[in-house]
């Protein structure tokens, strides 16, 4: 796996140590430990394509001028068999240096070489981490926060398969507990209205027509029958029907939306299995729990937390915490992930150092997991927030989103901004087709490559393999600037990865969209002698790679024609 950004920082270290070891040896620097140095990717590499502080960290050390430090490294440098070409000293004493054109020449065949392969790196080493999202209750449908935490979610579980982790997609359905004791009675409550007149509705039951619905399905199944039967008996039997029918739902939109999970946990077999008690005797085996007022309390204080958590009630039922942590007992005891990453709402960030402290609690290194904390987000729709739909008068869905607008614009820009940063979703412009989208300009950079080869070749010219040497011609700015940040795809895909922050991919895709276009713009393709011809095909077929890669990360269409 090709990393030639990474490959060229450390060939540079090594010079800049090579040059100092000469420098004191030939007794131009005193032999003083060499303090640490940067090695950076300036931000206009116009200036260089690397850059060092090297001699100015060092003017201590060396009681000499940071800018006569620099002129004596630069003179002891080796460039020959390096990847750079030259250097020069900048300001007070930085020290520039320029990548040569062989560099940017294997940048291209590496693309070649490893294909739908380039940009994978192996900063994971194979470790298993799994990516909890969306886990909507099962109760109703997927509303704006479960749409932008499924675009988070399943994004940046594929950049961490491509950074070289082995990546779990789980959905935990909350089928126990309070909520679903609510779903019964209220799909109860609309059973019974419908031969019943004088049947109230649960202040607290939900609403939806989607309970209306299941309701009606179930009495088109039974009729009456269960209008006499005792109410443990009806909502057993209701919820027996309507929670299947909600999770399959549930699948089909997340589908849709090109989401499929590895493994959909359920909550309930953590207590059929005996999972939930397990972990309370392992706290209280800890002595992490105490009782009081007939409950059982998991202390919660001892770990940092302001108050401490009922985890059995009185009534003998555990509490969604308790289950909560067996959950995670079974991801890390059980299931052996060595890293778990969780998507939650930014609503939930009181939970998160409760959940850590109680890994403690239960003995595991609360290190390995980790908590994306998400902001909510605003439909805007001519510069004015909508919450409901046109369609039903409700807040707007998933689905509705996805009858608004593509399912490519919906993940791209659920994926412009960090996910701990608020965030507008303009819905007017997502389905706009011009350079002011963000997806669709960098779709167009796509089939731009493909209408180039297709037109080429409706004349007769074809691509072939380059050698280094043509390569080599590629040599103005617009090219050269292309080519490195090709190179920076693997570092892209790791910082993603190890920051937990999938808008680093379509950053990416957006800025080599617009070095594309400007390239394009500025230089022809045909015309030129055959061999600059051909490395400049070959250049844009780099391109069509690599955003064809990232897109796929995305799982987001790489059209061939616009």
């Amino acid at each position: 796996m090709a990393n030639l950004i990474k490959y060229a920082q450390g060939e540079l270290k090594e010079i800049l140590l090579a040059a100092l070891g000469r420098a004191v040896a030939a007794g131009e620097l005193p032999a003083e430990p060499m303090p640490a140095f940067t090695i950076e990717i300036p931000a206009d590499t116009t200036h260089g394509d690397f850059a060092t502080n090297a001699a100015m960290v060092s003017a201590r050390a060396f009681k000499l001028p940071p800018k006569k430090i620099a002129e004596i490294i630069c003179n002891n440098c080796v460039l020959e068999g390096t990847s750079f070409e030259r250097f020069e000293i900048a300001g007070p004493g930085f020290i520039n240096f320029f990548l040569s054109s062989a560099w940017f020449a294997k940048t291209l065949l590496a693309v070649f070489e490893e294909k739908e392969n380039y940009g994978r790196t192996n900063y994971g080493q194979g470790k298993k981490a799994m990516v909890e999202f969306v886990s909507a209750n099962p109760t109703g449908p997927m509303h704006m926060g479960n749409a932008r935490g499924g675009a988070l979610g399943d994004c940046l579980a594929s950049a961490l398969a491509f950074a070289g982790y082995e990546v779990t997609r789980e959905f935990y359905v909350n089928d126990a507990g309070n909520q679903i004791e609510k779903f019964a009675n209220s799909l109860s409550a609309r059973y019974l209205q419908l031969y019943k007149k004088d049947v109230e509705f649960p202040e607290d039951g939900y609403q939806g027509d989607d309970i209306k619905e299941r309701a009606q399905e179930f009495a088109d199944i039974h009729g009456e029958s269960y209008v006499n039967e005792s109410d443990e008996v009806r909502k057993k039997a209701l919820v027996e029907y309507a929670l299947p029918k909600n999770v399959e739902k549930l699948k089909a939109d997340l589908a849709k939306y090109r989401i499929n999970y590895d493994v959909w946990f359920f909550e309930s077999t953590l207590h059929q299995s005996g999972a939930v008690k397990k972990v309370v005797d392992i706290l209280t085996k800890n002595g992490y729990t105490y009782e009081k007022e007939g409950a059982l309390w998991y202390k919660a204080t001892a770990f940092g937390a302001e108050k401490d958590d009922v985890l059995i009630r009185a009534n003998g039922i555990p509490t969604y915490f308790a289950a909560d942590i067996a959950y995670h007992y079974n991801k890390f005891i059980d299931r052996g992930f060595d890293k778990v990453i969780n998507i939650w709402g930014a609503d939930h960030h009181g939970h998160v150092g409760r959940l850590k402290g109680a890994m403690t609690a239960v003995g595991i290194d609360s290190d390995k997991l980790d908590v994306v904390l998400m902001q909510l987000v605003r439909l805007v729709r001519g510069g004015e927030v909508v919450r409901m739909s046109k369609r039903t008068g409700k807040a707007i869905t998933l689905n509705d989103l996805l009858d608004d607008v593509p399912v490519d614009a919906a993940r791209f820009f659920f994926n412009l901004r960090e996910p701990n940063s608020h965030f507008d979703f303009d819905l007017d412009l997502a389905v706009e087709e011009s350079a002011q989208n963000p997806v669709y300009y960098v779709q167009y950079a796509h089939a731009r490559i493909c209408s180039i080869f297709k037109n080429l070749g409706a004349e007769g010219i074809t691509p072939r393999a380059c050698t280094p040497e043509e390569l080599k011609l590629l040599s103005t700015r617009e090219e050269m600037e292309v080519a490195r940040y090709i190179a920076r795809l693997p570092d892209e895909v790791t910082e993603a990865a190890k920051n937990y922050d999938p808008a680093r991919l379509t950053r990416y895709c957006v800025e080599l969209a617009t070095m594309f276009h400007k390239f394009y713009n500025a230089h022809r393709v045909k015309g030129e002698d055959e061999p600059l011809m051909q490395a400049r095909m070959a250049l844009c077929a780099a391109v069509k790679i690599v955003l064809g890669n990232v897109l796929g990360l995305l799982k987001i269409t790489a059209p061939e024609a616009m």
